[in-house]
């Protein structure tokens, strides 16, 4: 089974966050997949983690990358594991029909759009039918992570 961690955004920025827990996911050696809802959106993302800091830099690509299979983080709103990731992570309200084929999965959602919040329940309630082990995250008022399952 999948280790499905669900973050409930609410104080700090989506990108902030999915920039550290990307940067988290690449020291443990393993590769990552980035599940988003549009080419558009991929490409928004491929930009950001090229500038977001000058002195930092994530090794990634998106598919319409060469030698997509090769990047250690991958961004794609195409559901197949190119680059053979361990690691997933779900975005936009994203889901992947090869969850299972994951060692661990990221579910990041907006916490101040109620219709991302919903929609994450939705997913809690089918994880958890399928046998994943679930655990929840939420931010506190000072914006640090809680453990909430």
């Amino acid at each position: 089974m999948t280790t499905i961690a669900f973050y409930h955004i609410n104080k700090s920025s989506f990108e902030n966050v999915l920039i550290t827990l990307l940067q988290k996911s690449f020291n443990t050696g393993k590769r990552t997949l980035v599940l988003v809802d549009s080419e558009e959106r991929a490409s928004f993302l491929d930009n950001l983690l090229w500038s977001y800091d000058p002195s930092s830099w994530l090794p990634h690509g998106t598919c319409d990358d060469a030698a997509s299979g090769e990047h250690p983080i991958l961004l794609t709103s195409t559901d197949l594991n190119i680059n053979s990731a361990e690691f997933l992570f779900l975005l936009y309200g994203t889901t992947s029909s090869n969850i299972e084929n994951f060692e661990r999965c990221f579910n990041l959602f907006d916490g101040r759009a109620e219709a991302a919040v919903q929609a994450a329940r939705g997913y809690w309630s089918e994880y958890k039918k399928a046998g994943h082990i679930l655990t929840y995250w939420q931010q506190d008022e000072e914006g640090s992570w809680k453990n909430k399952s």
